[in-house]
């Protein structure tokens, strides 16, 4: 398969080294920088897009323009993903966004949404998310703190919305952003009462 690189930092790398490995062909390496490289898209037969916030949806449009399906893996962009999302249909286009493509924290999403489900009977138990990344890690919170947060949005009824701080209304669900050195992506999800954890 032909691949275009859109965003050629930590992921987009490790993402190059395995495609290489199964015998796969990268065809452009897009990135801040270089952003002159998407005339390359063309001979693409996807594009693979781990960049930057602000540069999400010019590069997707890019890919649409191009007619080259596109899997987006960026996060802290989703207030304009309505904008891409209308683009891609447009132009007839091709997208595939997740905030985690480990199947791993896949699991995870569903066995929080799961226990948000149980956990919407017991109103007297509150819920916060933590989560913890390296100092490079230039979004907060995160898209997987973010996906967490929206399965328990969608399951319990007391809270309806999500901010990244102490909330100021019981209705507010809090996640909290620590940025650390040397941090594995680590994401819990908290339910504690006045007796219990």
């Amino acid at each position: 398969m032909k691949i275009a690189l859109i965003g050629y930092g930590k992921m987009g790398k490790a993402i190059e080294a395995i495609a290489l490995s199964r015998n796969h062909e990268i065809v452009a390496r897009i990135s801040a920088t270089d952003s002159g490289a998407k005339t390359d898209l063309k001979n693409a037969d996807v594009a693979i897009e781990f960049s930057q916030p602000n540069a999400v949806v010019d590069n997707l449009k890019a890919c649409f323009d191009a007619q080259v399906p596109v899997v987006c893996g960026t996060t802290g962009w989703l207030e304009k993903r309505s904008e891409a999302e209308a683009y891609c249909k447009e132009r007839n286009g091709t997208f595939f966004y997740a905030s985690n493509f480990s199947l791993g924290v896949n699991i995870f999403f569903k066995l929080n949404e799961l226990l948000a489900g149980m956990m919407n009977g017991y109103p007297h138990y509150d819920i916060a998310i933590d989560e913890i990344h390296h100092t490079q890690k230039k979004d907060a919170p995160s898209g997987t703190a973010i996906t967490l947060a929206e399965g328990i949005l969608a399951q319990v009824e007391r809270k309806n919305s999500w901010v990244n701080q102490k909330p100021d209304d019981p209705h507010q669900l809090p996640i909290y952003s620590y940025r650390e050195n040397p941090a594995p992506g680590t994401h819990v999800v908290k339910y504690k009462s006045g007796m219990k954890k």
